[in-house]
């Protein structure tokens, strides 16, 4: 990627970010952004003058302000804790995200991670799963938290995380619970 054409930093409250701002001779009309962590990167068409590009970059930045803000705000504190114990215990402290909240809206998934966007680092676990025993809901945390080092379903994404000691009892548990709901557990996760 080319060298930024503008960096500025963003904080509101909880919520800070650096933007950088790069010059795509790809582009011809609009921007593309991506947030990864707290990394905002923006691109736009060259033809863009610095006071056009300042008021894309307000607008892009007061969106993802808006979203993360939403996002605190629901974040549950129970499951923080218990996200930050098993990023600790497990994977070395290793992973980052942003939230992570009971979601009701949620009929076949069992938790979700985002990446990318707006909503990057956005956890979300089914509140169907609120009474299952600890170590099932420990590793759908797990298993979400896992997605922000390998965010796919790769072969090192499962290895990685093995690490969390009652996978497969917990995959066991699942797989009954969709069994007898007549589903598919590899739908759920």
């Amino acid at each position: 990627m080319s060298q930024p054409i503008l960096q500025r930093a963003v904080r509101e409250g909880e919520v800070a970010f650096t933007v950088e701002v790069h010059a795509d001779r790809r582009l011809r009309k609009s921007a593309r952004w991506s947030l990864n962590g707290a990394r905002l990167v923006v691109r736009v068409p060259p033809r863009l003058d610095r006071g056009q590009i300042n008021s894309l970059v307000d607008e892009i930045a007061a969106r993802v302000v808006k979203q993360r803000q939403r996002a605190l705000r629901q974040n549950d504190a129970d499951l923080e804790r218990r996200a930050r114990a098993i990023n600790r215990k497990y994977f070395d402290g290793a992973l980052q995200w942003h939230s992570i909240r009971w979601v009701s809206n949620m009929q076949k998934r069992l938790g979700s991670c985002s990446g990318g966007g707006a909503t990057d680092g956005d956890i979300r676990i089914s509140d169907r799963i609120r009474a299952w025993p600890p170590y099932v809901i420990d590793y759908v945390i797990a298993h979400e938290l896992a997605h922000r080092m390998h965010p796919n379903h790769s072969p090192e994404f499962w290895a990685y995380l093995a690490r969390y000691p009652h996978m497969e009892r917990a995959r066991g548990f699942v797989e009954g619970v969709a069994f007898a709901e007549k589903a598919d557990a590899d739908d759920w996760l």
